[in-house]
Parts: C-alpha cells; sequence; structure tokens
C-alpha cells in the first residue's frame, strides 16, 4: 500500500463515499470516520502528494479544488454558523494525496 487512502480506496471505489460535490477533477465527500459532526473532504482526482508539491502544471487543478472547497464551505457556514477548512502537511498528514477537510462542531474524539 502506498498510504495514500484517497487513490488506494476512494477512487478505486474499494470504499464507497457519500458525494457532496464531484467535478471531472475533483471530488467532495462526507469522510468515511468523521472526527467532526460535519466532516467533508475534498481531493484532486489526479495524484498530487501535498500542497508543498504542487507543480506549475497544477494551477488550474488547485484552482478548481479551491472553487470546490469554496462552494462546499459557503453551503456548511449557511447550514451550520461556521467551518473550518484545514489540510495537513508533513507528519500530521496521514495520507500522502493532497486534501482539505472542510468541518464544523466541536471535533467527536
Amino acid at each position: 500500500m502506498t498510504n495514500d487512502f484517497y487513490c488506494d480506496e476512494v477512487l478505486s471505489g474499494n470504499t464507497p463515499v457519500t458525494i457532496v460535490k464531484e467535478t471531472d477533477n475533483i471530488l467532495a465527500y462526507h469522510h468515511t470516520n468523521p472526527f467532526y459532526p460535519t466532516h467533508i473532504v475534498a481531493i484532486p482526482k489526479k495524484h498530487i502528494s501535498s500542497l508543498i508539491t504542487l507543480e506549475e502544471e497544477d494551477h488550474e487543478l488547485l484552482l478548481e479544488l479551491l472553487l470546490v472547497i469554496k462552494e462546499v464551505a459557503s453551503v456548511v457556514t449557511e447550514e451550520r454558523g461556521s467551518c473550518k477548512v484545514i489540510t495537513n502537511l508533513g507528519k500530521y498528514q496521514d495520507s500522502k494525496h493532497l486534501h482539505w477537510h472542510i468541518v464544523s462542531g466541536e471535533p467527536l474524539k
């Protein structure tokens, strides 16, 4: 296993997810093991290991990803009153695939 849950499980279809928003290049879905009452993950369908490994050729993809995150965060904020948008790097990043968490509420764990 490559320590990439998103490619190995989600994008391959091995782990079913509840989709919030999907484009040709981006997938946003409810976290399979949420840490917050509202916990949505947004990922590019192309493998990019993290925010700091983005290449110049990925700039349009990053813009599309941020537009999806903006849309999802707007809905969550409207429904819940607030949200956080988080990405992790280094040892904080369990899965080595660029992903953002859109979360709201107090941590469950």
